[in-house]
């Protein structure tokens, strides 16, 4: 297995994929890079879609060259998020910003080029130790503030990013095996939850009192970029094809949270 970074590859030169991928000869490439950043995307929007736009597509065109799978990570955010019920693979995407647009363009151009061998997984909300994200946030702020006001009006599926790994792990075999089909899949844990009830259920596993984390609307923290109100996809794909979703989000989150503990407060898992 070789993993590649920013520094190693740049996935916005298509002259660079190309090489990178002649060189390895992988039997399966995991796309990661993309621009997460999504109220930055709103103005730089340009920068943003090359990364998550071209990028895929310049994966995809070298992946078609060397005979290699392409897994590439996507969005909720293609979605508008006005549903009310989970949103299936094939539900038409209508993305609401940038971001979404960018990764939409991405997910079209691996699935074009890759008709065969080509997977699109879309996830959401994930959290772990590695960089920052909400979860951590939240155990970072309980040590420092009485009360945290949280959003309770967008719903959608945290997710532990070491449970998408070992279901890209699965669905990369399955793809080498041909036991399952190319295409759009889901990778979200089961379930859904709003912002307000993930922090306060992180609240209760740190000992803290979820009290302490009270509901605001949207409007109390607006944002460059909309936020979906409704960010819960289906996993029908993934049953299908005989691999099972990712465990519900609750479980996860109880497991995964002594790790982002430790990585918050720049410990080891164990506390040394």
């Amino acid at each position: 297995m070789v993993g590649l970074n920013r520094r190693s590859l740049d996935i916005t030169k298509a002259s660079a994929v190309q090489r990178a991928v002649h060189t390895h000869r992988p039997a399966v490439v995991v796309n990661c890079a993309a621009w997460t950043a999504v109220d930055d995307a709103e103005s730089h929007e340009d920068e943003a879609f090359l990364v998550n736009g071209h990028g895929p597509a310049h994966l995809a065109a070298a992946c078609a060259a060397s005979g290699a799978r392409l897994l590439h990570i996507s969005t909720d955010y293609v979605f508008s998020g006005d549903a009310d019920t989970p949103y299936a693979e094939d539900h038409k995407p209508d993305p609401r910003t940038a971001y979404g647009l960018g990764k939409l363009a991405g997910e079209r151009a691996v699935l074009t080029l890759l008709p065969r061998t080509g997977y699109v997984i879309r996830t959401g909300w994930l959290y772990g130790a590695g960089g920052g994200n909400f979860v951590r946030t939240i155990i970072r702020m309980e040590r420092s503030v009485s009360t945290l006001e949280v959003v309770k009006d967008q719903r959608g599926q945290p997710t532990w990013a070491a449970d998408l790994a070992d279901l890209l792990l699965l669905l990369g075999e399955a793809a080498v095996l041909g036991t399952a089909p190319a295409g759009v899949y889901h990778g979200t844990s089961r379930g859904e939850t709003t912002w307000f009830e993930l922090a306060r259920e992180t609240f209760r596993l740190l000992g803290a009192d979820p009290l302490r984390v009270r509901p605001v609307d949207s409007s109390y923290h607006p944002r460059p970029a909309r936020r979906p109100a409704y960010s819960v996809l289906g996993h029908h794909r993934l049953e299908s094809a005989g691999l099972p979703p990712i465990r519900p989000w609750l479980d996860a989150l109880t497991e995964a949270l002594p790790e982002l503990v430790a990585a918050e407060h720049g410990l080891r898992p164990n506390g040394g």
